[in-house]
């Protein structure tokens, strides 16, 4: 199978996610994320603002700066991002994508990445929406953080379809289960290993 062919079964997937059941998920999502961050000890983390499938963690941006954490958004420069610190108000920008204003401050240390996938490999790596612009980000990162990638409807394959360059997790995340990258890209079996059901 090709990385364009199983994104698009996992686009399926991600947009079959029925309307009605669709706020229980996001909020079971939700709480799994903020059990799992709070375990890092860190406090800067990079969120995303929802973009048609894409999990809605609204809720947790505004949990978590009003606890005090340092919360990041995307704003994209070229083909890639910039992190800059989350604030209102939000505009409306390329591909339906909303960012908070620019900053002019240079952050390029987190301690924590939430990144939302389409599908993920074998390999715990990314199948996103095919622009790259994740990959370049964590590519310019002096230090991996810990990343945690989130699917609102649980979309993995057992083959290795991805490239080396791809973003790879610490921990998926999904509204009804926990894996955990516990192999190395050299295994055979799938770097990912279910270790909880939340739901």
């Amino acid at each position: 199978m090709t990385k364009a062919a199983f994104r698009d079964i996992c686009l399926e997937k991600q947009r079959s996610v029925w309307e009605h059941n669709r706020l229980e998920r996001d909020k079971r999502l939700c709480d799994a994320l903020y059990a799992e961050v709070r375990t890092t000890g860190g406090r800067d983390i990079l969120l995303f603002w929802p973009l048609g499938s894409e999990p809605d963690l609204r809720p947790l941006l505004h949990r978590l700066r009003r606890e005090g954490w340092n919360v990041y958004l995307p704003f994209m420069v070229g083909a890639s991002f910039r992190m800059v610190p989350f604030r209102y108000p939000m505009y409306r920008k390329k591909f339906g994508i909303y960012e908070p204003g620019y900053s002019n401050r240079n952050i390029n240390k987190i301690d924590i990445a939430v990144v939302p996938a389409v599908g993920v490999d074998a390999q715990a790596r990314r199948i996103g929406f095919g622009k790259g612009m994740y990959d370049r980000f964590f590519a310019r990162l002096n230090r991996k953080p810990k990343t945690i990638f989130v699917q609102l409807e649980e979309c993995m394959t057992n083959e290795k379809i991805c490239d080396d360059y791809d973003v790879s997790a610490d921990v998926l995340l999904t509204p009804s289960a926990r894996y955990e990258a516990a192999g190395t890209i050299h295994d055979k079996r799938n770097t990912l290993r279910r270790r909880d059901r939340h739901d």
